[in-house]
């Protein structure tokens, strides 16, 4: 089995019920999903005229093959609503591949670890909460090293 990070988000309806929905998905498509970090919340990175998104990090143990999980991922968003019509707009759900085991992936369409991860706050902050300790296989540093580097200006909220 491999182990995965990844990355759920979303900030349209019912953000916190569209989170579990995923994890539940994700939980009976990809494998099992070993942690859950807290919910956070952030303010929308790149496009700001939206709503605050929720983000969640999860480790889950995997069978899938790195192109077959990215094809579960699209598929699974798809029918949660994801519509991709704008770079960086507003979406019910937003699954993401940080991690898969300590490979690195240049693929057409899936590159892993994700690229722009160590310039996201929101991203290692709940890394950092569920291993603080993991290693970026291409930046050599843990993912608490990552966070206090981070030049990121977005404030990060554990959401209650």
């Amino acid at each position: 089995m491999n182990k995965v990070y990844l990355l759920i988000g979303g900030n349209m309806g019912n953000r916190a019920g569209q989170l579990q929905k995923a994890v539940e998905l994700i939980g009976q498509r990809i494998g099992t999903v070993l942690q859950q970090s807290s919910l956070y919340e952030t303010a929308a990175w790149g496009k700001t005229d939206q709503a605050a998104f929720l983000n969640q990090a999860l480790l889950v143990s995997t069978s899938l093959e790195p192109l077959p999980l990215l094809q579960t991922i699209l598929s699974t968003e798809l029918e949660m609503g994801r519509a991709r019509l704008e770079k960086n707009g507003p979406r019910t759900i937003d699954i993401d591949i940080i991690f898969y085991e300590d490979a690195v992936i240049n693929e057409p369409g899936l590159i892993v670890p994700h690229p722009a991860m160590s310039q996201r706050r929101f991203v290692l902050t709940p890394l950092a909460e569920l291993s603080p300790h993991l290693q970026h296989p291409v930046l050599k540093k843990d993912m608490q090293q990552l966070l206090s580097e981070c030049t990121d200006p977005l404030p990060v909220h554990k959401f209650h």
